[in-house]
């Protein structure tokens, strides 16, 4: 299985908390366009015997691309690579983008599934974070949306300085309310050099409190799986049948191209990306140059992606796995390292594999990155 990630560089405007790339121009875009295609062109050769199961746009904000535009680069997909018969097909969403008319669209075209950024029904929560839209907005997208597609997931933001218990579970209640069957969900992250980063510098917003976010993800956990969601991944709760095959293609380390610029690529060994910078990435697709740096993974690099993946997900890290692809030294180096924390009960060994416990799902990235290979020893 190997997946097509799109990143859609442009946004109408810019949310305090966000860094990634993006422009709130869109002077470039029908360029950028054309050259997303040329480089699916151009990089054909890297899935030449791999069949594409998801195409994702990403971003950025891909909504605002039109149901033709989407189309020609879906188009280009299928003209350049092999696609299985019904891929899944994601299109990143922000609510102020879709309207009536933009769903039927959209329900017309080959994206079958959305992923829709509501982050927050709460007026407050919008404006600090700098969103584009509002509660009813996103209140009316949902109610239209869930006409017209089965597979929608919804992404919400917990840990916002100022969200109370009540507000958060509220926010999960809405969502639930409408029948979603996939929600993301993240604590909010203060980025360096983002408006948000400065705007707690200069004490305009409060810090975000770790005890706070930890205390809404317990909650966010308790209330999604009484309601039947799995939550796969840390951030990812989908109903059987509904986890984002995209999502799970990532944190089970299968290969993926990532195209457009700043876009991110994984082919087993190395990892490869683009510039992140709009007319540079145009300029060179347009000589028929990929903007991008490559990084050859070691297999101490290999090992260690893979307790970080693998500890956020459902699936665990395998034992098995670790002595059959890196050896009997790294396998006996995990389990003296993953001790202290089975003592403490934040992970557990079911079988041959790692997990982590309901008390450790919070803290799965800084414990995997205690399980870290340093040496090559």
């Amino acid at each position: 299985m190997a997946g097509i990630y799109i990143h859609i560089p442009f946004c109408k405007q810019a949310c305090y908390y966000c860094d990634f790339h993006f422009s709130t121009s869109l002077q470039k875009k029908e360029a950028l366009i054309d050259c997303l295609i040329k480089e699916l062109n151009l990089r054909k050769h890297e899935f030449k015997t791999t069949a594409v199961e998801t195409i994702y746009f990403g971003g950025g904000t891909p909504s605002l691309l039109t149901k033709e535009e989407l189309e020609r680069i879906i188009n280009a997909v299928y003209r350049h690579y092999s696609v299985v018969e019904q891929p899944e097909i994601t299109l990143e969403a922000n609510p102020d983008d879709l309207s009536t008319s933009k769903i039927e669209d959209l329900a017309q075209s080959p994206i079958n599934r959305l992923s829709i950024g509501v982050q927050s029904f709460n007026a407050k929560d919008l404006k600090l974070m700098h969103r584009a839209h509002n509660a009813e907005e996103a209140k009316h997208c949902l109610e239209i949306a869930t006409q017209y597609f089965k597979n929608i997931s919804v992404d919400l933001i917990y840990g916002i300085p100022g969200l109370t218990d009540a507000e958060w579970i509220e926010n999960i209640k809405t969502v639930l309310n409408f029948n979603i069957p996939h929600v993301s969900c993240y604590a909010l992250t203060v980025e360096p050099k983002t408006a948000l980063d400065a705007f707690i510098t200069k004490g305009i917003i409060p810090p975000v409190d770790d005890t706070v976010a930890q205390q809404h993800f317990e909650i966010l956990l308790a209330l999604l799986e009484k309601e039947g969601f799995v939550n796969y991944e840390l951030s990812n709760f989908g109903k059987p049948d509904f986890f984002s095959k995209n999502n799970t293609a990532y944190w089970q380390g299968k290969p993926y191209l990532g195209i457009g610029p700043s876009a991110h690529s994984f082919n087993g060994n190395q990892r490869s990306w683009n510039i992140a910078h709009n007319i540079k990435y145009i300029k060179a697709i347009n000589s028929g140059q990929l903007p991008s740096e490559t990084e050859i993974l070691t297999p101490t690099d290999k090992f260690n992606e893979y307790i970080m993946t693998g500890l956020r997900t459902v699936w665990g890290v395998s034992l098995q796995h670790v002595q059959q692809q890196f050896g009997e030294n790294y396998k006996a180096y995990l389990l003296k390292q993953s001790q202290t924390y089975i003592n403490e009960h934040l992970l557990y060994l079911d079988g041959d594999t790692i997990l982590t416990t309901k008390k450790g799902k919070f803290l799965s990235d800084g414990i995997a990155s205690n399980l870290f290979k340093i040496n090559l020893t």
